[in-house]
């Protein structure tokens, strides 16, 4: 292991103090100076086409200052998904429209001196709609006879399949070898079709975003973005307003995990305070999060494996149908992920074949959501590996350690898919999944448990394994940048355009720049996400901070290293090769000389060659080095009942050299906590009219603290050779286990294959009836 002085240390979050005395400041935390507030009009139909819309009541109200539609601010075409330029994700969103497509949907908005009038303004507003036959069941979105949603003016700004009169919204499609060769070798087929459903991100912070004009006439956002940048660029768009005009501002975050990778606030403050020169606001209701700002995707996979009776798999094909809901957001990038990011993971297959699409229905809007489809894809994909595993009675640890992908190997999944294009070929310089099987199945005790159904009373226990591989950023397409100055005091200045989200990445980031500087985490005022104030980085998603930005602020560090070299060398009077920097100082090689920081920022500052020790440097990844992980679920079925408790649950990362581990844990347990709540009990409830029945958090349920299972987390010993200091991500990955290990789990214990979730009481007492284990 390398002797780091900052790395691989669990420091204190440079932001901790503050979050805990309440000092930080979130979104509506910010003061305005007589600010409007705005409430939002939403459609109560699923599909239809607003044939009038009557303000002049809401008008009359006192205290009333803008009333926006479709009349008055569509706004240019776009899409809301916060993604790099051109976007993967088709323009067919207006941020007001005539046509209305599920239930929730923008109608009209009202800005007013106060929440109470600009609520009592819209319930005044009045419209008259034609309804048209909603399209509920995505699965039908393709037949000749659904209704079909978008008309023709929507457009995919990257060439690639997007076909509205067949209500697809993205498709994706990779082939390698012979398929029915490959099927015709096989000794025994295992299929089976896998379904996961809507689901809430539940971020404790809603979307909220507010706008101001600044004392040189530009316009302000301060808004819970995890995209500052790309928000920027989608409001200017939009709105034809000069980039240049605009600032972005992110302050602290009361959680993302993607709900925040979307751009659909900014647009509406802008426009009122664009038009109207006084400040706005728009903070969303616990019912306007679930309803009307974005969701997990639900889809269906497939999966059909040919299978040697050695357990070679000689033909794998999954077709993925994904519901993108309203509008297409994410809905090329995400359907693929849910074959890149699982495919190569069991790499000895020859004949592959994957297809992918995403179809429009009239329900709530899917986007962006930790795992973003890998958790989709591995829900089935771990559960035909169990399936496999148990046809030729062999075990699973064992056939995982010999069948996953290895150091120095590849897959053609790799190159043939990527997010929303082609993908780059890579190979794997780092994995310790094996190391991960072997000490999570020592802490769940695997052994002991699996295939013993032990039964206490009317309960049965077993255990399951779920394998997978993630990313860390998108390789050819992730970029982001920092820069540095040096202080007389020997602080430094940090500034980056890298978005914490509560994640702990402003610690991370500045224990990177730290190492390289040998200087404590304290020596670093850090700044981050301003798009005044900080250079450019694409936010936080796709898993990129750590590998992405961690090697823009190691660059950056790095050049500001080499001028404290130079300058000590001139103080010194030697060459800058002989010296080396030790907690604040440069010293010489096998002497006692030393200097300062603080003498060298000084002589820098006010001596012969005056200049600023300063440096920015930008890090665009040509590779996505995948974390691995193994996770185990130990469960309890009742019998009589069908209720499943998780009794432990072991989640064993390989996630290169972690920076922080108590941060990287952190990461591994809340993602892991949100895939058990996600596969036990998280569920859309819709009426016959598409309307959300359970928008809070009285009858959405989600796991807490008290729901907690026992947790252990392992960290395995590894090294990325390409990333930060031996760094790759943490903070995806883990989500993607808890629902088909718990699966696995449940089939261990009573025999029953859940191809459906949520694992709610009835549905597992239903699968119980049905396969005649009661």
């Amino acid at each position: 292991m390398n002797d780091f002085n900052s790395i691989g240390k669990s420091v204190k979050k440079i932001d901790s103090l503050a979050l805990a005395t309440g000092n930080e400041r979130f979104v509506d935390d910010f003061p305005l100076t007589n600010p409007l507030f705005i409430a939002f009009k939403y459609s109560p139909h699923a599909f239809a086409r607003i044939i009038k819309i009557d303000s002049s009541n809401a008008s009359k109200i006192a205290g009333v200052a803008e009333i926006m539609h479709y009349g008055n601010a569509k706004g240019k075409l776009h899409t809301t998904a916060g993604q790099g330029y051109p976007e993967p994700s088709p323009y067919d969103t207006y941020i007001f429209e005539d046509i209305v497509r599920f239930v929730g949907d923008r109608v009209a908005a009202v800005a007013a001196d106060s929440p109470e009038i600009a609520t009592r303004a819209v319930n005044a507003i009045e419209v008259e709609y034609e309804k048209m036959d909603p399209l509920f069941d995505y699965e039908k979105a393709m037949d000749d006879d659904a209704p079909r949603l978008h008309f023709g003016e929507e457009y995919m700004p990257i060439p690639t399949a997007f076909i509205p009169e067949k209500n697809i919204a993205a498709k994706a499609e990779i082939k390698f070898g012979d398929m029915q060769k490959g099927f015709e070798s096989a000794e025994f087929i295992v299929d089976g079709t896998f379904r996961t459903q809507y689901a809430s991100h539940c971020a404790i912070e809603p979307h909220s975003a507010l706008a101001y004009i600044d004392e040189r006439g530009r316009l302000v956002i301060i808004t819970a973005t995890q995209v500052p940048f790309h928000a920027r660029r989608i409001v200017s768009h939009t709105l034809g307003i000069p980039i240049g005009a605009i600032r972005v501002i992110k302050p602290r975050i009361g959680g993302g995990f993607g709900g925040k990778q979307e751009v659909f606030l900014e647009q509406v403050v802008a426009f009122t305070t664009w038009k109207t020169h006084r400040p706005s606001k728009a903070i969303f209701n616990r019912s306007e999060v679930f309803i009307s700002s974005r969701t997990r995707h639900p889809m269906r996979v497939t999966i059909r494996a040919g299978v040697k009776n050695s357990g070679k798999i000689t033909a794998l094909e999954m077709k993925a149908l994904m519901n993108t809901g309203a509008y297409g957001s994410h809905a090329l990038t995400v359907l693929s992920n849910a074959g890149s990011k699982v495919l190569p993971l069991f790499n000895k297959i020859k004949n592959i074949h994957f297809e992918g699409t995403s179809v429009y229905s009239n329900l709530p809007i899917g986007g962006a959501y930790r795992g973003y489809g890998a958790t989709q894809g591995y829900f089935a994909y771990c559960q035909i590996i169990d399936m496999i595993t148990r046809g030729i009675n062999q075990d699973i640890l064992e056939y995982c350690k010999n069948r996953t992908i290895k150091i120095g190997e590849t897959s053609p999944v790799f190159a043939a898919l990527g997010e929303g294009k082609e993908g780059v070929g890579q190979y794997i310089n780092s994995c310790s999944l094996t190391e991960c099987i072997d000490r999570g199945a020592k802490a769940i005790d695997w052994y002991k448990i699996r295939d013993k159904r032990i039964r206490v009373g009317d309960k049965v226990k077993g255990v399951g394994l779920s394998v997978s591989m993630q990313g860390s950023g998108i390789p050819r397409v992730d970029m982001a940048s920092a820069h540095m100055k040096m202080n007389e005091d020997g602080s430094f200045n940090l500034h980056m355009g890298a978005t914490d989200l509560g994640t702990g990445s402003d610690t991370v980031l500045a224990q990177i720049a730290a190492e390289v500087l040998s200087i404590s985490v304290e020596k670093l005022i850090v700044r981050s996400s301003d798009t005044d104030l900080t250079p450019f980085d694409v936010g936080a998603y796709a898993s990129s901070t750590t590998y992405v930005s961690g090697n823009a602020v190691r660059l950056c560090a790095e050049k500001v290293r080499d001028q404290i070299l130079q300058v000590a060398g001139e103080i010194l009077k030697c060459s800058a090769v002989e010296l080396y920097l030790h907690h604040d100082r440069v010293r010489r090689f096998g002497g006692d000389e030393f200097v300062t920081y603080s003498d060298i920022c000084t002589r820098a500052f006010y001596e012969t060659n005056q200049f600023q020790i300063q440096a920015s440097a930008s890090y665009f990844g040509t590779e996505s080095p995948p974390p691995f992980i193994a996770q185990f679920a130990e469960v309890e079925v009742d019998i009589k009942t069908g209720k499943v408790d998780v009794i432990k649950f072991v989640s064993a990362i390989d996630c290169g050299q972690p920076i922080n581990p108590k941060l990287a844990e952190g990461q591994v347990e809340g993602a892991t906590l949100n895939g058990i709540s996600y596969a036990l009990c998280e569920e859309y409830i819709f009426n016959s009219s598409g309307k959300m029945t359970n928008p809070s958090f009285w009858d959405y349920k989600i796991y807490n603290t008290r729901d907690l299972p026992e947790m252990v987390t392992i960290i395995a010993d590894s090294y990325e050779k390409t990333g930060p200091f031996g760094a790759k991500s943490a903070g995806e990955i883990a989500i993607n286990g808890p629902g088909p290990a718990i699966a696995n789990a449940i089939f261990d214990a009573i025999g029953v294959r859940m191809l459906e979730m949520p694992f709610t009481q009835e549905r597992v007492y239903r699968r119980m009836v049905e396969e005649g284990v009661i």
